[in-house]
C-alpha cells in the first residue's frame, strides 16, 4: 500500500495500521493522511478518482486509537474500491425518500445522517475487525458512550419539565448506543453482563419515545452484501423510523 503520512504526525501507526490491513485487503490507490489540528476535528476518509485521503486531528493522529482509528479508515477505502452498495448509495436520496413531505427539525435531520453514517461504518468494522483485536475498540464504545450519558440534560425538580443544557441529545445517543450493541453482538464480542450494556439501557430511559432493541437490530442485522436497491430500502427504513416513529410514539 502506497501510503503517505503529511502534517508532521507520527508515521507508525498508520504504517503499522497498513501493514496489519493488508494481510487480509488490498486497496489500490495511494492513501494520504492528512493531520489537522483543530482537536475537535473528527476523523473520516474522502475518496477520489485517483486517491484517497485520510483526514484526522492531530490530537487523534497521537492518541492510543490512532492505529485503530486508521485502520477504520482505510476499511471505508476498500469498500469504495469494491464498489460496497453502503459507499456508494446517496445518503441525502436516501433522506429525502424517507422524509418527503415531512417537516423535520434541523437537529433531527442531523441526526439521520449521523444514522446514515453508522450503517456504512457497521460495514467497515466488519473489514476491522476481521485484522484486529476487538478489545481497544470495545473500550473506546464503552468511553464514548459513558460520557454521553453522563453529560445528558438532567431533569429539574419540577415534574414534566426538563434542565436546557448543552449537553448530549438523548435521542441520538440511544441511537449510538444502539449501534455501539449492535457492533458488539454482530461479532459476539462482549458477555450480556458487560457494562455497555448498562449504559445503553441508561440511554434509553433518558429518551423513550426512541426504541433501544429496534435500532439495535437495524444495525446488527445489515446484510453483508446488499443490492443498491436493497440497501437503499434499508437506509430508508432506519431513517424513517427515527423521525416517525418517534414522532408517532410522541403523539
Amino acid at each position: 500500500m502506497d501510503l503517505r503520512v503529511l502534517g508532521g504526525a507520527p508515521a507508525d501507526p498508520f504504517l503499522s495500521a497498513a501493514d496489519l490491513f493488508e494481510t487480509e485487503f488490498h486497496i489500490d490507490y495511494p492513501v494520504f493522511v492528512r493531520v489537522h489540528d483543530d482537536p475537535d476535528s473528527r476523523t473520516w476518509a474522502a475518496h477520489y478518482t485517483d486517491r484517497h485521503v485520510l483526514n484526522i486531528s492531530r490530537k487523534a493522529a497521537t492518541s492510543a486509537m490512532a492505529r485503530e482509528f486508521a485502520l477504520h479508515e482505510l476499511s471505508h477505502m476498500a469498500l469504495n474500491e469494491a464498489g460496497h452498495a453502503s459507499h456508494y448509495q446517496s445518503t441525502r436520496e436516501a433522506v429525502f425518500l424517507a422524509l418527503a413531505g415531512r417537516a423535520v427539525e434541523r437537529r433531527k435531520l442531523a441526526h439521520c445522517y449521523q444514522i446514515a453514517n453508522h450503517c456504512k461504518d457497521i460495514y467497515a468494522d466488519d473489514l476491522t475487525l476481521s485484522v484486529a483485536p476487538a478489545e481497544k475498540l470495545v473500550q473506546f464504545l464503552e468511553s464514548q458512550l459513558a460520557t454521553a450519558v453522563a453529560d445528558r440534560p438532567r431533569a429539574t425538580e419540577r415534574p414534566g419539565t426538563q434542565l436546557v443544557s448543552n449537553g448530549s441529545d438523548p435521542e441520538i445517543t440511544v441511537v449510538n448506543a444502539a449501534f455501539a450493541l449492535a457492533l458488539v453482538e454482530r461479532h459476539d464480542l462482549i458477555s450480556s453482563d458487560h457494562r455497555l450494556y448498562d449504559l445503553a439501557h441508561a440511554a434509553a430511559d433518558d429518551a423513550p419515545d426512541i426504541s433501544l432493541p429496534t435500532f439495535k437490530e437495524h444495525f446488527r442485522t445489515l446484510a453483508t452484501d446488499p443490492s443498491e436497491s436493497e440497501y437503499r430500502r434499508t437506509l430508508v427504513d432506519v431513517v424513517k423510523n427515527y423521525v416517525v416513529g418517534s414522532n408517532m410514539a410522541a403523539d
